[in-house]
């Protein structure tokens, strides 16, 4: 099955069908580029290089400890509380101000919210 360009009238242009010039700087372009690291000095510097960079990424920011870990929970715990008492302080200014506006006899006889519950 001859694809689109080949039912054109047109070749595929490959490495095998290419110029001269393209096969001289292909060449040329892999000469240019062969690995840096054939050195072993030069390996082994940089091998040197990526294990100071490792260890200086390690002190700049280190993994968290456990007692870093039961902070974190203690601010989440006390983060908790506070929502709690914010969320039962609004219920209880509702309140108020419904007994303020039609008398303690209307709030009294209203629903009161459910409990709050707690996930995870």
């Amino acid at each position: 099955m001859a694809g689109p360009i080949a039912a054109r009238g047109m070749s595929h242009k490959t490495r095998e069908v290419a110029s001269d010039g393209y096969h001289r700087a292909l060449a040329a372009r892999r000469q240019a580029a062969s690995p840096s690291l054939a050195d072993p000095d030069i390996a082994q510097a940089v091998e040197r290089q990526t294990c100071a960079m490792r260890e200086l990424s390690v002190r700049a920011f280190p993994e968290p400890d456990e007692a870093s870990a039961a902070i974190e929970a203690a601010r989440a715990q006390r983060r908790r509380d506070a929502e709690k008492t914010r969320i039962a302080a609004l219920r209880q200014a509702r309140k108020d101000r419904a007994a303020r506006q039609y008398g303690a006899t209307v709030a009294a006889a209203a629903p009161q919210p459910a409990e709050l519950r707690t996930t995870a």
